[in-house]
């Protein structure tokens, strides 16, 4: 394929293949226990929010990880930087699989498992730029992107199935094979680059992470959007964390919670899949940001107040069409606005921002919620108000300026 004088090569979808199929398995390994939270405390004997921290240590660790990450990224490439959190992935959640009647071992092995995740999320626009051409960079991320939303409905519907039939420990030994198998086949057909650049030398060359920090936290624009991604990926993981808790009160069973949070991420894959394509075809960026959180409004609400186990459903779809599909379109954007600081660093400040939003959202949650009932209502307003502020936020951006070039 050629386009305005350089070439495209199909190997691109072969690359982006294998880099989706890697992010899926983390994700499936990172939600694994939040559609079976009380399974999980009976039997490992724990509480609650030890069960959720199974979770959230992928949102401590990402702190403490992610830039480092993205320096690696930059630094040596997407080959190595993405092939160290293939092999600890296949790692660890194998070992989740040798230690999983042990809660301690199996924290460990989520630890390690977490230390993955950014080699793998960061570069999801490093990936786009280097091997795709600009007017197909917001579909690749969204793809990228989509690649979370699979694995994170994976393991909402997969695991309560598998864990009926096999037990915990030995869905987790499930598991642990498929994530093995997954690194591998990264390490096997993963490339670093094409033969020539997909695109203008000034629309490839980036700063590496700490040269281009400086630029990227002088930009006004950029600290709106963090803040958009802070309410936003902070719902998210906080949600997805909390599904079966947050329906509980209400009368939703276990399995109506899975598959409310299941719905909620088929939306994603869907918004993933047409909001950025349009968003490409339709040369904006800033638009569809504002129609993606204006619509995350309307599902979010009904989330919270849904008696009705069809509103709920159709309520989750909403909230996971447009709220996840603001996601890719976002990365692509900040990626566009902090240019030349790379994409590693946009793409990991950016869910950087998200999981300590995460963090604070998923302890809110839990201290806010009603002491009699367990009802989260409360914790659930307060989000759907700060989701009004960011939509509000988002008419301050400006539009991508490669947007507005016309030789893409």
């Amino acid at each position: 394929m050629e386009t305005a004088n350089f070439k495209v090569y199909k190997y691109r979808w072969i690359m982006l293949s294998v880099y989706m199929l890697i992010i899926i398995v983390n994700q499936l390994l990172w939600i694994t226990f939040a559609p079976i939270t009380a399974a999980a405390t009976q039997f490992y004997g724990v509480s609650d929010i030890q069960i959720g921290m199974l979770s959230m240590c992928f949102m401590i660790v990402f702190i403490i990880v992610s830039i480092p990450a993205s320096w690696i990224i930059d630094a040596y490439g997407i080959k190595i930087g993405v092939g160290i959190g293939a092999v600890l992935t296949g790692i660890f959640g194998m070992m989740r699989g040798m230690v999983g009647t042990d809660y301690q071992w199996l924290l460990i092995a989520q630890i390690g498992i977490a230390v993955g995740q950014p080699f793998l999320l960061n570069a999801i626009t490093k990936l786009a730029a280097r091997w795709f051409p600009m007017a197909e960079r917001a579909t690749a991320s969204g793809l990228g992107t989509l690649a979370m939303y699979i694995g994170v409905l994976a393991g909402m519907l997969l695991t309560p199935y598998i864990t009926k039939s096999q037990g915990i420990d030995g869905m987790l030994y499930d598991y642990g094979v498929i994530a093995i198998v997954s690194a591998v086949i990264f390490i096997l057909f993963s490339k670093e680059r094409p033969r020539t650049a997909p695109c203008h030398a000034d629309q490839e060359e980036r700063s590496l992470v700490y040269d281009g920090l400086k630029d990227t936290l002088t930009n006004k624009n950029f600290y709106w959007l963090l803040l958009i991604f802070f309410v936003g990926l902070g719902i998210f993981n906080s949600v997805t964390t909390w599904i079966e808790d947050i329906l509980r009160p209400r009368g939703f069973t276990a399995d109506e919670a899975g598959i409310t949070g299941g719905i909620m991420i088929v939306g994603g894959i869907l918004g993933a899949l047409i909001m950025p394509v349009l968003s490409d075809r339709y040369r904006k960026r800033k638009l569809f940001i504002i129609i993606a959180l204006a619509g995350a409004i309307v599902g979010l609400t009904g989330v919270t107040f849904a008696e009705n186990y069809s509103l709920l459903l159709a309520s989750g779809m909403i909230l996971g069409f447009f709220l996840l599909s603001a996601g890719p379109i976002g990365f692509q954007y900040g990626a566009e606005i902090t240019y030349p600081t790379s994409e590693g660093t946009s793409n990991g400040l950016m869910i950087l921002a998200g999981q300590i939003s995460g963090i604070a959202f998923i302890f809110g949650m839990d201290s806010f919620k009603d002491s009699v009932t367990g009802s989260m209502t409360q914790p659930l307003v307060i989000m759907i108000a700060m989701t009004v502020f960011s939509l509000l936020v988002t008419t301050q951006l400006k539009e991508s300026p490669f947007m507005t070039e016309k030789d893409q």
